[in-house]
C-alpha cells in the first residue's frame, strides 16, 4: 500500500490494486486502507481478494495450518459484508463542509454499522468518508466450486486461468450464469484470464524467444511452486506415485489446479508426474499464450474477445520488463487500428476505466 500511494503521486490513470488476504486481516482495517488508498489516488484504488492458500503464510500469522478451503470462503463471504457494509454507512452527500456552522458531515446521513456475526463484530460508523469511487475495485479469483461462487457473488474484476479458448467460452458463459440467480446486474463484473504473449516483428523470431524462454523452467520449479499453491509436500511422494483419494482431498490450496489436472488427465488419482505436465505450473504453458506477429497475437487476442470467452486480458510478463515494453511497442497499436484498445481513458477513476458502473454485489445491498 506505500508503494502503491508513492505510484499514484507520480501517475494520474494507472490502476492501483494489493492483494490481502481475509483470512488473516480484520475487515475495518482492510477498509480503511483501501478507502485512504482510494483517496490518495483519486479513484484508481483496487483490491484483490485472496484467502490464502498455505501453511507457511498460516505460520507467519501466528496460526498452526491454514484453514479448511470451504471455511475460508465463509470467512471471507462475512468479512466482504463488513468491508461493503462500512463503506455503505456513508450516503455519498454526506459530507457538507459548513465551517459557518461548524458541520462537516450530516449526521443524519451517518450511521452505524453494527454487525454481529459468526466472525466478526463490527460497529462503526466508518472513519473514512467516502471515497472517489465509492468502493474501490473488487478483483477475485476463485476458480474452484466455492471459489467461484465467491467470485460471482462480490467480484467485478475476476481473474481466471482457461488452458484453451473453448475451455474459457464455457467457462466464461458458466460465470454469467451462475450470476445471474444471484440478482447481479448484466455487466457487473469483467472476467479476465491470464495470458502470456511472446511478440517479435516475425512468427520464427518469436518462435524463437518462445523456446528459449519455456526451456527455462525446469520440473524442480514446478515441484516447488506445487508444493506452494496446493499447500502439500510434492517432495513427499516419488515422481510415478499416484495420490490416494485422502491425499486429493487433503489438499487445501489453490484446489481448480488440483481439479484441472485430474481433469485434463483423465485421471481421479493423478501421479506427481501428472501433476507437472498437466498443471505446466511456473512456465509459460500454465495459461494461454500467444506467440507471433503483432497481427498473429492481435489474431488471437481478437478471437478470444469477440467470441465470448474474456472482457479483457490479465498481461503476465515472460521476462521484465522486456515483454511489456514489446507488447506496448508491437501488439498496442494493431490492436488500437482494430478498435481494440483504447487511444483515451474513459474517466479519472479505476472504475470509469473498466467500465464498471457502480458497485452492485449479490449481497448487502440493504447495508
Amino acid at each position: 500500500i506505500p508503494l502503491l500511494t508513492a505510484m499514484a503521486m507520480v501517475t494520474s490513470h494507472l490502476g492501483l490494486a494489493s492483494t490481502c488476504s481475509t483470512t488473516y486481516y480484520e475487515p475495518f482495517h482492510v477498509a480503511r486502507t483501501f478507502s485512504t488508498l482510494d483517496h490518495m489516488s483519486g479513484g484508481r484504488a483496487g483490491w484483490n481478494v485472496v484467502t490464502s492458500l498455505n501453511d507457511s503464510e498460516a505460520a507467519n500469522f501466528g496460526a498452526r495450518e491454514l484453514p479448511a478451503h470451504d471455511l475460508r470462503y465463509d470467512r471471507a463471504d462475512e468479512f466482504l459484508e463488513v468491508v461493503i457494509g462500512h463503506w455503505n454507512t456513508w450516503a455519498s452527500d454526506a459530507i457538507r463542509i459548513d465551517k459557518v456552522e461548524g458541520v462537516f458531515a450530516d449526521p443524519d446521513k451517518v450511521r452505524r454499522l453494527d454487525h454481529h456475526g459468526q466472525w466478526f463484530d463490527s460497529r462503526g460508523p466508518f472513519t473514512v468518508p467516502p471515497s472517489p469511487q465509492g468502493h474501490p475495485v473488487i478483483i477475485q479469483a476463485g476458480q474452484s466450486g466455492r471459489g467461484r461462487q465467491f467470485a460471482v457473488r462480490w467480484g467485478e474484476v475476476i481473474f481466471a486461468i482457461f488452458p484453451t479458448l473453448e475451455f474459457g467460452r464455457k467457462a466464461y458463459a458458466a460465470l454469467q450464469e451462475e450470476s445471474d440467480p444471484l440478482g447481479r446486474a448484466p455487466g457487473a463484473f469483467r472476467v479476465a484470464p491470464l495470458v502470456y504473449v511472446t511478440v517479435a516483428e516475425s512468427q520464427s523470431a518469436a518462435e524463437d524467444q518462445f523456446a528459449a524462454i519455456d526451456a527455462l523452467a525446469k520440473p524442480i520449479d514446478t515441484l516447488a511452486l506445487l508444493s506452494e499453491a496446493l499447500n502439500f509436500d510434492f517432495a513427499s511422494k516419488a515422481l510415478d506415485a499416484p495420490f490416494s483419494d485422502d491425499e486429493m482431498a487433503s489438499i487445501s490450496g489453490l484446489q481448480a489446479i488440483r481439479d484441472r489436472v485430474v481433469r485434463l488427465s483423465g485421471n481421479p488419482n493423478p501421479s506427481v508426474n501428472d501433476f507437472v505436465q498437466f498443471s505446466q505450473r511456473g512456465t509459460i504453458k500454465e495459461a494461454v499464450h500467444f506467440v507471433g506477429s503483432p497481427q498473429q497475437v492481435a489474431d488471437g487476442m481478437e478471437e478470444w474477445f469477440t467470441t465470448g470467452a474474456c472482457d479483457g486480458f490479465v498481461l503476465a510478463a515472460t521476462h521484465v520488463p522486456g515483454a511489456y515494453d514489446a507488447f506496448v511497442r508491437l501488439v498496442v497499436p494493431e490492436l488500437q487500428r482494430r478498435g481494440l484498445h483504447q487511444r483515451d481513458y474513459r474517466g479519472t477513476t479505476l472504475r470509469a476505466n473498466l467500465g464498471l458502473d457502480d458497485y452492485s454485489p449479490a449481497a448487502v445491498s440493504e447495508r
